[in-house]
């Protein structure tokens, strides 16, 4: 073989090497994972589980409605929607329910901006939990009992199962099965090595006066990735708990699923550039949570990663002789390994091989976002969701919904709901 092709073929096939290698070490260690059974919690805490929503019409009052149905004491928590540019129907549709609603007044509108927002409006000491929601989800009626009893045993920050809700399109059913393969690769398969699990942005509980004083330091569209930055470099563990389902709605068009991938493609990169110059102190300190999460950051994105491992595979199948291409065959098998493990059961069937056929055109899309990430990490890019949904309809059937009379803690600092 030339030893020009040689050195390429090297170059090339090392660095991928090492990306596969990465997850298929944390996919194996997924299938291993059993999450814990926190013991009994040895008191109720106080929970604010905020719901920041930018143009939710169609989703945001089903998503409240559902949550209204805890069966966790209705006295111990408070539902706080964070309103940025909703219609007055929906507003006023909000304000019938036992909730605090807070309309936003700012400009360059943000998730970090609503965040912000809703902590400026509660008092210090008035919960010992804060939950972060998106718009569109719903999840168990046991969703805060099972956070209480993770935080009382002494978990100060912890991701929740988020899982799709719809598969009614092959890109809904590939987003769905890239959340699970992120759930066991990043959040079950770290977990079960004793690291941190990913926070995916929304089903996450966090110590109420650690939030506090964090989040005013959130500045970019990639809150999630910021959020976990802080709590590494503070050697503080993300615990993950994997029998807690969060309905997610999962993107259902191209078009969508581009623009939301960029976003996510900006901030992971974003994040690097932060975290980077942290990685010779925090493997000198031994936070290896935080080397973990720096290395986890340069892997390219999936799609593309797959892309390049099938492309220069067959490439070298081509152009290499048979003993120089045998690496890249075993590469795309632990690749393909990789993929599958993570995988729920229920996913494996002919929808996803249907929705498989639309991976190359994908690829081919995420790959064209990464010449369009300029300022995408400071602009906020807003996932439509509720295609195709009624307004206000409840899935989940007609409920009641009564909180105990008295003054929440919101009403206490300011003298009225919003």
């Amino acid at each position: 073989m030339n030893a020009v092709i040689y050195i390429i073929d090297w170059i090339l096939f090392v660095p991928l090497a090492f990306c596969v290698s990465y997850l298929l070490f944390y996919a194996i260690a997924s299938r291993f994972y059993r999450s814990p059974q926190y013991p009994a919690a040895r008191k109720q805490h106080r929970f604010a589980v905020l719901f920041p929503a930018y143009r939710e019409d169609r989703v945001i009052v089903n998503a409240v409605q559902s949550f209204l149905g805890q069966e966790y004491p209705a006295e111990l928590y408070d539902v706080i929607v964070i309103s940025d540019q909703m219609q007055p129907a929906t507003n006023d549709a909000l304000r019938q329910l036992p909730i605090h609603l807070l309309e936003a007044d700012y400009t360059d509108s943000s998730k970090a901006k609503a965040l912000v927002l809703a902590m400026e409006h509660i008092a210090g000491d008035a919960y010992d939990i804060v939950v972060v929601m998106d718009a569109d989800n719903i999840t168990t009626s046991n969703f805060l009992s099972e956070m209480n009893r993770a935080y009382d045993f002494g978990l100060p920050a912890i991701q929740a199962r988020r899982t799709g809700k719809n598969l009614n399109t092959d890109v809904a059913m590939l987003d769905a099965v890239s959340e699970e393969i992120n759930n066991g690769i990043f959040r079950s398969g770290h977990n079960a090595v004793g690291l941190s699990a990913s926070l995916s942005g929304s089903g996450m509980a966090f110590d109420a006066g650690w939030f506090r004083r964090n989040v005013r330091q959130l500045q970019t569209a990639g809150e999630d990735k910021e959020l976990e930055t802080m709590l590494l470099r503070q050697n503080i563990h993300i615990g993950y708990l994997q029998y807690l389902p969060v309905y997610d709605e999962k993107t259902q068009k191209t078009t969508n699923i581009k623009n939301q991938r960029k976003r996510w493609i900006a901030a992971q990169f974003g994040a690097l550039a932060t975290v980077l110059p942290d990685l010779p102190k925090a493997f000198m300190q031994g936070n290896m949570d935080y080397c973990d999460k720096i290395f986890q950051w340069m892997l390219p994105p999936r799609l593309l990663q797959l892309a390049a491992v099938f492309g220069l595979a067959l490439v070298a199948f081509i152009v290499c002789p048979p003993e120089a291409s045998i690496k890249w065959g075993i590469l795309v098998l632990a690749q393909i390994m990789a993929m599958l493990l993570p995988i729920p059961r229920k996913l494996l069937n002919r929808q996803l091989l249907k929705a498989v056929l639309k991976v190359p055109q994908l690829a081919f899309v995420m790959a064209g976002n990464l010449f369009k990430l300029k300022g995408a990490n400071k602009k906020f890019i807003h996932t439509e969701h509720g295609e195709g949904e009624r307004e206000g309809r409840v899935e989940m059937g007609e409920r009641r919904w009564e909180k105990e009379d008295g003054r929440s803690a919101m009403q206490r600092k300011d003298g009225a709901d919003h």
